[in-house]
């Protein structure tokens, strides 16, 4: 079900399913809630399990100035308003920024932290520049070309192929997300600090999903930082790219659940 929540006077909204120990599942860039439909669908037999639209998207007002930590705060402000003080804490893509944002931030409130398809390190030169020619060309030619022109190859090329329609669906849902929030999310993802001492000072376990074919977030990027925590969980997938929980939704699930599992045994 919907809830909505004050953030800063502007409305925040998630929607949370399932009771039991929480679980925040954060979405990335050009998402909104919906992108963790399947994992949302699995895990609320087993505990409460909220996914924020963050600030820009779905049923949530964007914020501004907009960034990881304000998002992070946002996350948290979700978590409270659904009376909860701790959760494992699950993010894809730039979610996985603003969950360490958060973990960095709220400490004791993450029983675990997942970094789906993320990293803790800052964007190179190298994707600064290419970040600031996407602000670019969208605001050149709107968010539809841009999303078309970037989306499909966030998939594995073997998904890309056979799963036509999935990734059209992708593609369709990015288009509603507003040029402003584009740009916004953009430019926090830019303005983004190293985050690797989270990793390494972590005291609660750490979930990686790895994806061989994932152009965004590069495997030796991710191999660097599996090692950091005291405590990690990481799952390498070939023949997937950066968009693991809808591409291998059913292993996404099972191994989500394992971890969830785990963090909490580990209290």
């Amino acid at each position: 079900m919907w809830k909505t929540f004050d953030n800063g006077g502007q409305e925040g909204a998630y929607w949370v399913e399932g009771q039991g120990d929480a679980v925040l599942l954060l979405h990335g860039f050009a998402e909104d809630h919906s992108v963790w439909e399947h994992q949302t669908a699995y895990l609320r037999a087993h505990y409460r399990v909220i996914v924020p639209d963050l600030p820009g998207t779905g049923r949530s007002a964007l914020t501004s100035p907009l960034s990881m930590e304000s998002m992070a705060t946002f996350a948290w402000k979700a978590l409270q308003a659904e009376g909860v003080n701790s959760a494992v804490v699950i993010g894809h893509s730039m979610g996985g920024y603003v969950a360490l944002a958060f973990a960095q931030a709220y400490p004791d409130a993450v029983e675990g932290l997942g970094l789906f398809s993320s990293t803790a390190r800052p964007d190179t030169e190298e994707k600064v520049e290419s970040r600031r020619k996407s602000i670019r060309i969208m605001q050149q030619y709107g968010v539809e070309s841009f999303v078309k022109q970037l989306l499909p190859n966030m998939f594995a090329s073997g998904f890309r192929n056979t799963q036509a329609a999935r990734v059209d669906n992708y593609i369709q849902q990015a288009m509603t997300i507003p040029l402003e929030t584009m740009i916004a999310y953009y430019e926090a993802m830019i303005a983004r600090p190293d985050r690797t001492a989270v990793l390494s000072g972590a005291h609660k376990p750490v979930f990686y999903f790895i994806g061989k074919e994932d152009q965004a977030v590069p495997l030796e990027n991710s191999l660097t930082q599996v090692v950091l925590p005291p405590v990690s969980s990481i799952h390498i997938f070939d023949a997937v790219g950066h968009m693991g929980l809808l591409e291998v939704f059913e292993e996404s699930n099972l191994l989500l659940h394992q971890f969830i599992t785990f963090c909490q045994h580990k209290q």
